[in-house]
């Protein structure tokens, strides 16, 4: 009898356990919207409360781990460019996967970063106000403006990189190398003060 019991109050505890993990798995593909619709990135443009991760990929992909349609945010996709922007103390999370996105501009305390390695002939990363960026990339050519109090934290390699920053110590390249590099610091005043190391390994 008392085996029966045992048996019963074990099978009770895992099919409560299944059907809440199978509920936690339904909720939260709930708060996942994949947008199908938008192709042919090649620039994005973030603002406000947002983390995005991106990544490359043989097919243009935008997914939003947020109750998209539900909050304060917007997303949309013109002439190649993709805009990105929220307003709610919740941050906007977004992950985009593109095969031929060569831009990025992030305002406000956006964040962006690389989710796994990003391989480009051509790239441009503008920073302003106190947005941040944490990329991973390999590229030909690669133009990194840091203004205001933006950060950027950059490793891998490029053959050309221009790098035009406010605030030194907003940047970290340590694991950053590169072939033939230009420096620009600029100040409150407009001056801007080069610093080139140009071929550097000759």
């Amino acid at each position: 009898m008392k085996t029966q019991i045992l048996t019963i109050f074990t099978a009770l505890i895992i099919g409560s356990g299944i059907a809440n993990s199978t509920y936690a798995a339904t909720a939260k593909n709930e708060t996942v919207t994949v947008l199908n619709d938008i192709s042919a990135i090649n620039k994005i443009e973030v603002h406000g409360n947002v983390l995005l991760y991106v990544s490359d990929g043989t097919a243009d992909q935008v997914k939003v781990y947020n109750k998209y349609y539900a909050e304060s945010a917007l997303v949309k996709s013109k002439n190649g460019v993709l805009s990105i922007a929220s307003c709610k103390a919740e941050k906007l999370v977004v992950w985009v996967t593109a095969s031929d996105l060569r831009s990025i501009a992030a305002y406000d305390n956006a964040e962006v970063k690389s989710f796994g390695h990003l391989s480009k002939v051509e790239f441009e990363v503008d920073l302003y106000n106190n947005a941040s960026a944490k990329l991973d990339m390999d590229a030909i050519t690669a133009k990194v403006a840091v203004n205001d109090q933006a950060k950027a934290t950059l490793s891998g390699n490029a053959d050309e990189y221009d790098l035009k920053y406010a605030h030194v110590e907003n940047i970290k390249e340590a694991d950053f190398t590169s072939t033939h590099a230009s420096k620009t610091q600029t100040g409150i005043d407009g001056i801007a003060k080069a610093k080139i190391d140009d071929f550097a390994d000759l």
